[in-house]
């Protein structure tokens, strides 16, 4: 079930590679076959039953590269079905999103089939080969995207992402090499390296292929200080791009924290906590500010995900605290970190979707050039006040649920965590000020004339927000996934 789930939409992108298919076709053959893999990932999650410790649900394996001990293993667990499921859900809102687009829909929707068997290869990889190898085709799929459909300086931003986070999935490779040649039994079985702990009694061999790790992974987070790369190209991404990137790609980089840095080096993942912590709070607190000086609105959205993406980090950083607080409070922190990944995907995806809009209507994001829309583009404002709403965490929405709960953890466990509250005010006054600047007041410059949102514009980040309302008065129903999951978890990091 999981190979025709991650291997069906790369079926598809071959064959809307051939010239004869016309661009309706390979427009409606991507919703097609985005709808099938969400289909299938519900059938998953509906027979999903939570793996004993040190298994995976649905798993499929065959030797691949025998002579390094590298094989074709793939499963889901209750870290890795929330983010297939969310992964699933925002490709076929961008497929229903791009229904109407002109420049080379075959090619592009070829393009993001592509992306989407790698986005979902990597969340289902249980080999760490398997996985680096789904990490770096991410990296190449989204560097043409970009330079392809992006616009402003879309050929440099490309060249910036792609250089810097193939240069940190260098960082990343050599941190796998580490843990490969100091496993007991040398192999890049992710469930075996979990059981083995390599480098439990070497903390100092065992912090450096940590901190090789944590490079690697930081700068595709990515957090501060090596976030550089994301504003450019978010800003010059189109649309769906900024969707995937933002909603999909990101969270490659936070669920290799709980997938592989925490589990297999829980002792250097302890001492290197309250590195982690700090490096949370100031992402945290930086984005927000950055964010609030911004009068690009893509921009200015880019930065929020630096902000959302320093919770996960500081919820997953208290996890090694180990000797400040109980097992219960680090367990809800690290729960509320894997609840951010997913709450982040759909409300961030959604906004990005929307302001593509104010492009393609008016050709600007700066919100200087807009005011009053609401009154000629009601739909578009009602929805876009409400991702705002969402991504500043009003309860009633996924974002509540998320930092609620990381926040609940990280003060018990560190009082001085706290300060990371004022990320939370910092970005509730960012996205009022720009709903004041963009949709109140006399209808001027950009806005007149500005069309609302088509049936596909709409539905697309609409879906996304339904479900982020979802989640976020049913909790439970991701919470019963992930917390068994979340709770081994913390047990590894704290034995």
């Amino acid at each position: 079930m999981l190979s025709v789930i991650v291997f069906l939409p790369l079926v598809a992108a071959l064959v809307l590679m051939v010239p004869t298919v016309p661009d309706r076709v390979a427009r409606w053959t991507w919703v097609a076959v985005a709808t099938v893999d969400v289909a299938l990932v519900a059938v998953v999650w509906a027979n999903f039953e939570q793996p004993a410790e040190g298994q995976l649900a649905f798993s499929e394996r065959f030797q691949w590269i025998p002579g390094v001990g590298s094989s074709y293993y793939i499963g889901v667990d209750g870290l890795s079905l929330p983010l297939v499921a969310m992964t699933a859900v925002i490709y076929l809102a961008c497929a229903v999103y791009s229904l109407r687009a002109e420049d080379r829909p075959r090619i592009q929707a070829a393009l993001f089939l592509f992306l989407q068997t790698v986005s979902l290869g990597l969340f289902v990889a249980a080999d760490l080969i398997l996985f680096f190898v789904f990490f770096d085709l991410s990296i190449v799929g989204m560097y043409f995207v970009i330079a392809g459909w992006g616009h402003g300086n879309a050929a440099r931003s490309a060249l910036k992402f792609f250089l810097y986070t193939f240069l940190g999935s260098l960082a990343l490779l050599l941190g796998f090499i580490g843990l490969y040649v100091s496993a007991d039994t040398p192999t890049f079985d992710m469930v075996e390296l979990t059981r083995m702990m390599p480098l439990q009694d070497n903390p100092l061999v065992g912090g450096l292929v940590l901190a090789a790790i944590l490079v690697g992974l930081a700068v595709k987070t990515p957090t501060f200080p090596f976030h550089t790369w994301l504003p450019p190209a978010h800003t010059d991404a189109p649309a769906i791009g900024s969707a995937v990137l933002a909603g999909v790609l990101l969270k490659m980089g936070t669920y290799g924290f709980v997938r592989i840095a925490m589990p297999m080096l829980p002792d250097a993942w302890r001492d290197w906590a309250w590195v982690i912590v700090i490096v949370g709070i100031v992402s945290v607190l930086y984005g927000a500010l950055v964010g609030l000086g911004q009068r690009n609105l893509k921009r200015m959205i880019a930065y929020t995900s630096v902000n959302h993406m320093g919770y996960v980090v500081l919820g997953v950083g208290v996890a090694g605290l180990v000797a400040a607080s109980s097992d219960a409070a680090r367990r809800v922190a690290v729960a509320g970190a894997e609840f951010q990944m997913v709450s982040h995907g759909l409300i961030t995806a959604a906004l990005f979707l929307l302001v593509g809009v104010l492009r393609d209507r008016a050709g600007s994001y700066d919100l200087d050039g807009y005011g009053g829309l609401a009154a000629p583009a009601p739909r578009f404002a009602t929805l876009f006040a409400i991702g705002a709403f969402a991504s500043l965490g009003l309860p009633g929405f996924s974002g509540f649920i998320a930092e609620f709960q990381i926040f609940s953890g990280a003060i018990a466990t560190a009082p001085i965590t706290a300060v990371a509250l004022l990320g939370i005010l910092i970005t509730a006054g960012m996205f009022l000020w720009a709903i004041q600047r963009l949709l109140a007041g006399k209808t001027r410059g950009g806005s007149l004339g500005f069309r609302d949102l088509s049936r596909g514009e709409f539905w697309a980040p609409a879906s996304l927000l339904i479900l982020s309302v979802v989640i976020g008065v049913l909790p439970r129903i991701v919470l019963d996934v992930v917390d068994p999951a979340t709770t081994v978890l913390t047990e590894l990091v704290g034995r």
